[in-house]
Parts: structure tokens; C-alpha cells; sequence
């Protein structure tokens, strides 16, 4: 297997996470299995926060908004998807002692590591630009902060959550993992108000369709803002240093205990996700509304029909989406670019630098919604380039080891590859021909 080298260096547990975490792998079974679960979860939540960012709620408001519940069914198998992804990420890490960008830096074509490098570059200022966008309007629909000013404080926010990384990983998840918490619980409360109707969801579910040609735009930003491509980089930058072992037998407990990490935490983002669907099929589309098109106006459009403790409610869920989203995304930036240049700049530079574009979009008063969805697009077209080199990657026996993928995982995950190739092109063709 592969070692480590240099790069960028991987934070630690503290002592006593990382003790009872060597203690449940060299003992396997004993104690319930939620304790022994318990120093191993984290990672795959700091990734899930990228699967319930700002650009999700735009895009899920606006199929919902215009095409009820029937786009349920693209988040569903989407987060499929993302799971198994997200699992063949985190493998990567374990196996390998490298994270995915270091790894196509050592293994591909020099021009090709600096065409992913740019392609990936683009793709943090796109994610970044959703973040902060959705984190200013939550501000400002809250506290009526002018956008600018509600970006603004957005990044210094996030300049204080990304300084817990020198404590190591447990604060900085916990702080991600709260913020997620309250995403949940206030979809939990919407999905509570709305009442939905349970036939027509089961309905979308089961009989999976496209109605036009701007459903299959929809429905592409949605796979976009699932399956993320910079988490997919960060999440084996996590798992990288976390724990490391050699031993076969524990490296596959670590992983099983790292499979739990990710269920968990991506069916939590799944049903968030589909919640947001959901609520605006529920409250929008069944009353006609098919053109609430923004979070402005189904923030505006909440008061009425379900009170303002709703609207403001959505609104919190969206302040802390973009909050956790935004360090997450600086998170990414950092391991994209160490990974492939092997170069550090200071996390303040970099986060100027992404930040200048939703300020500017902010400063201009574009249509936030329009922006957030159109930059999930972006990211959905980069995916292919984080995926692909996935699959060949964890494919590899001399390169994985006992950890190599089963041939099932490698066709399933082959399969999502080409599906999201697929759509992409037929997404080109259609805007093309239209």
C-alpha cells in the first residue's frame, strides 16, 4: 500500500478519543454498539454538510415549487449515490494514507493533474459562492442585515469555526454537527406544519419521471448539490491521519465502524433534503404556486399560510446551513489545492479570494436563487472528475489492499459514474438544442 508523504499534515484526535477508538479495534466486539461507534463518528458528518448547503434549498424549493413532489425520487437515488461515494472516499484515506488529490497528483499525467486542479478550483468558488450567498440571505431575511454586510459577517464567522482545526477534529465537528442538528429539527418541524400528502409522495418515489426540459435542469442541480465533488476530495483527507492502523483485520473493522459514520450521517442529509422537496410541494404547488422561485419569496410566501414562527424557522435552517457549509467548503479548497500543488497559502488569502464572488454577485443584487442553482450546475459538471478517478483509484488491490473494492462496489459505483455522465451530456444537448 501506498504511504504518506509530504503534504499536508493531518489533524489529530485527542488522546482519549484516539485510545478508546484503538480499544474497540483491538478488542472487535463487546459493549453496545452505539459506545463503540461513538470515536469513530465525525467525518462523514463534516461531509454532510456539504448535502444540506444553501444550494440544495435553492434547488429543492424551485422543484418543488414548480413540479410538486415528482423530483423526489432524483434526491433519493442521489443520495444513494452519495453514500456509496462517500464510502469509497473515506476507503480511500484509511487504505492509502493519502487523500484523493494527492493521489492523482502522483499517479496521473502532469497536464492532467493541473486540468483537475483548475476544474476543482472552479468548482470550490462555485460551492463557496452558494455558501455564503445562502448564509447572507438567511442574515438579512432574520435580521434585515443589508447582503453585503450579512456576507460579510459571514466570513468572519467562518474564519472563527475554522480556527477550532487547531484543537484538532473533535471541536470543529461538534460545532458542524450542532448546525446540522438544527437544519434537521427544523426541517423535522416544517415537515410537521405542511402535513403532506403521504400517497402522492410514495407515488413520486416509485414511478420516477422528467416532466420538461427544465426538470432535467432541476434535477441536475440536485445531483449536484448531493453529490458533491470538493467533499468527495475531503472527506479522504479526513480519514487520512484520523486513526492510523496496518493491521488487515483492524483496518476492516475501522472501515465497518466508518460505513455506520457514513449511513448515518448521509440518510439524515438525504431526509433533509427530501424534507425541503417535500415542504414546497406541500405548501407551494398544491396551491398553485408554481412560480415561487427564490428563497426571498418562499420565505415571504411561509407567513401566511403557515405563520411566521415557519418562515422564520426556514429561515434559521438556511443561516445554519450556509454558516457549516462555508467552512466546510474552505476545508476542501485547502486539501484540493495542497493535494494536487503540494503548495499552502494562508486560509485567509484563500477564503478572500473565494469569497470576492458571492460579494460581488451580493453587491450587484442578482437573483440569489437563480445564482445558487445555476452553480449547483457547475458542480455537477465536475463531479465526473472526482468520481472517475474514485473508482479506478479504490479499485486498486496493489494500491488498497484488504480494503480493495468487491467487484459489486466497483460496478455500482461505475454505474453512478456513468449515470452522472450521462445526464450531463443529455443536460448539454437539451440546452443546446433548446
Amino acid at each position: 500500500m501506498t504511504q504518506p508523504h509530504s503534504g499536508p499534515k493531518p489533524r489529530t484526535l485527542d488522546s482519549g478519543t484516539l485510545a478508546a477508538a484503538e480499544k474497540v479495534l483491538g478488542v472487535g466486539r463487546g459493549g453496545p454498539f452505539y459506545r463503540r461507534l461513538l470515536p469513530f463518528l465525525g467525518p462523514a458528518f463534516v461531509a454532510a454538510v456539504a448535502y444540506v448547503d444553501p444550494g440544495n434549498f435553492a434547488t429543492n424549493i424551485q422543484g418543488g415549487a414548480k413540479y410538486g413532489y415528482t423530483l423526489l425520487w432524483v434526491i433519493i437515488v442521489s443520495n444513494l449515490m452519495a453514500m456509496l461515494i462517500q464510502l469509497l472516499s473515506a476507503k480511500l484515506g484509511i487504505a492509502t494514507g493519502l487523500n484523493l488529490a494527492e493521489l492523482c497528483r502522483d499517479r496521473l499525467p502532469r497536464p492532467m493533474v493541473w486540468v483537475m486542479w483548475v476544474i476543482m478550483e472552479v468548482v470550490a468558488i462555485a460551492t463557496d459562492l452558494a455558501e455564503f450567498i445562502g448564509a447572507a440571505v438567511g442574515l438579512y431575511l432574520l435580521f434585515h442585515i443589508p447582503p453585503v454586510w450579512a456576507g460579510l459577517i459571514t466570513a468572519v464567522i467562518t474564519f472563527l469555526v475554522l480556527g477550532l482545526q487547531g484543537y484538532g477534529f473533535r471541536p470543529i465537528e461538534a460545532v458542524i454537527a450542532v448546525l446540522i442538528g438544527i437544519v434537521a429539527l427544523s426541517y423535522l418541524i416544517e415537515i410537521f406544519l405542511v402535513k403532506p400528502d403521504l400517497a402522492l409522495v410514495a407515488h413520486a418515489v416509485f414511478f420516477p419521471r422528467f416532466v420538461d426540459r427544465e426538470s432535467l435542469v432541476l434535477a441536475t442541480g440536485i445531483l449536484g448539490a448531493t453529490v458533491m465533488p470538493h467533499v468527495i476530495f475531503l472527506h479522504s483527507a479526513l480519514m487520512q491521519g484520523r486513526i492510523v492502523v496496518k493491521d488487515p483485520v483492524k483496518l476492516k473493522r475501522l472501515f465497518r465502524y466508518e460505513i455506520a459514520d457514513v449511513v448515518l450521517a448521509m440518510t439524515i442529509a438525504g431526509a433533509v433534503n427530501a424534507a425541503m422537496l417535500i415542504m414546497a410541494a406541500s405548501t407551494f404547488y398544491s396551491r398553485g404556486l408554481y412560480e415561487i422561485g427564490t428563497i426571498e419569496e418562499a420565505y415571504l410566501t411561509l407567513t401566511p399560510f403557515l405563520g411566521r414562527a415557519a418562515s422564520d424557522i426556514f429561515a434559521v435552517s438556511l443561516l445554519a446551513s450556509g454558516l457549516s457549509s462555508s467552512a466546510v467548503g474552505t476545508m476542501s479548497g485547502q486539501v484540493i489545492m495542497q493535494g494536487f500543488l503540494h503548495y499552502k497559502i494562508p486560509i485567509w488569502v484563500r477564503r478572500l479570494v473565494t469569497v470576492t464572488p458571492a460579494l460581488v454577485v451580493l453587491a450587484m443584487g442578482l437573483d440569489a436563487t437563480r445564482t445558487l442553482v445555476i452553480s449547483q450546475v457547475v458542480l455537477s459538471f465536475g463531479l465526473p472528475f472526482a468520481v472517475i478517478p474514485l473508482v479506478v483509484f479504490s479499485g486498486n488491490k496493489k494500491l488498497m489492499g484488504p480494503l480493495v473494492n468487491r467487484p459489486l462496489t466497483s460496478a455500482l459505483a461505475s454505474a453512478s459514474a456513468l449515470l452522472i455522465i450521462a445526464l450531463n451530456v443529455y443536460l448539454l444537448y437539451s440546452l443546446a438544442a433548446g
